[in-house]
């Protein structure tokens, strides 16, 4: 194993092996040591026959997983080459892919904060459980950055346009609304996370699922739906700011506040690559756009400008550039895309199209 144990706790108990993100004072936030410590688990259990589940959860009571170690990107893309992140981003999106191709039932246990990088360790899994503290996001646009680690590609499977909400205004939503956009598969109440994890070390993840499944609380997102899906039904940001003013749902004018604050740029990239990850096929293709889209967002400021505004000095008063929606050409959002030629991520594709149930 790679030091740096003591950020990814691992141990083994009946059929189960259970790995838990031990960084609490961060909110369990990603580093490049915890992702190659998870992959490593990854590839011992897959080949321990003792081993018939995986799960995983995150020490504290505050959340699963609140992303990346984003200052660490502010410094590296500030004073150095940018190359620190990009290493980091090459192994995580090549984790997030294993984790969706994984031969044998992977749980992920999703109480709590669960955004950015941490939606990429749990949402691909097989089996997504998420309890009345759920906080699910993907609010990169707000530090001037675009959803990555599979975000655009599950994203843009949501329901209607629920994804291009989320994923342009970075909205948190609560357990409902995550089985709703296909980001979860099961609600358990917190209360039974514990005795849930246990059980999987006896018995079939299918039958302690029976045992400990309820019917999740009311959301939200279902009754907004109507003004969601017209309202960001179209291929620019202008014309969805535009819709959304004149809705008349007092939502609808708030989630067009909430975009006028976002970064233009990363406003427009998203949506780019959203509209794209839909005609890309399967993951992996998607992961090698958001490469390129994270690459080129090293060299760009907003990135550096975003990070600092909202959590290094907290000012919250980022001065993107370009400041408005209007100065961001095609051009400038088309190098996002383009090609990294010998650094590009390059993953295989999946080998089955089978659908496993466990």
């Amino acid at each position: 194993m790679t030091t740096g144990e003591h950020t990814v706790l691992l141990r083994t108990e009946g059929r189960a092996a259970y790995l838990t993100l031990n960084r609490p004072e961060a909110l369990n936030a990603l580093t490049h040591t915890m992702v190659h410590r998870i992959d490593e688990a990854l590839t011992a259990w897959e080949h321990d026959p003792a081993v018939e589940t995986l799960v995983l959860t995150g020490a504290g009571q505050r959340g699963l997983c609140a992303g990346g170690d984003i200052h660490a990107i502010h410094d590296d893309a500030l004073t150095a080459d940018g190359s620190a992140s990009a290493a980091f981003w090459r192994d995580e999106y090549r984790l997030n892919a294993r984790i969706a191709r994984y031969p044998k039932p992977y749980v992920a246990l999703m109480d709590g904060i669960v955004m950015g990088g941490g939606v990429g360790i749990s949402a691909h899994a097989d089996i997504r459980i998420v309890t009345e503290r759920s906080r699910i996001a993907m609010p990169e646009t707000g530090i001037g950055f675009v959803p990555d680690v599979g975000g655009t590609y599950l994203l843009a499977l949501a329901p209607g346009e629920l994804g291009t909400h989320l994923a342009l205004t970075g909205a948190q939503i609560g357990p409902e609304d995550a089985l709703l956009c296909g980001l979860a598969d099961h609600y358990l109440p917190s209360a039974s996370l514990l005795r849930f994890a246990d059980d999987l070390s006896g018995i079939p993840v299918r039958e302690a699922l029976a045992r400990h499944v309820r019917p999740a609380p009311p959301g939200k997102l279902s009754t907004m739906r109507e003004w969601i899906d017209s309202c960001y039904d179209c291929d620019t940001v202008e014309e969805i700011v535009q819709r959304l003013l004149a809705h008349g749902d007092p939502a609808a004018k708030k989630a067009a506040e909430t975009l006028l604050a976002k970064s233009p740029t990363t406003l427009k990239v998203t949506l780019a690559a959203l509209r794209r990850a839909r005609r890309l096929g399967p993951l992996e293709r998607v992961l090698e756009q958001e490469y390129r889209v994270s690459c080129a967002a090293l060299a760009a400021p907003d990135l550096v400008e975003g990070i600092r505004a909202q959590v290094i000095d907290k000012d919250r008063t980022p001065r993107w550039s370009p400041a408005t929606l209007a100065e961001v050409t095609d051009a400038d959002v088309e190098r996002f895309f383009a090609p990294l030629g010998e650094r590009e991520l390059a993953l295989a594709g999946p080998d089955t199209t089978e659908e496993v149930v466990w």
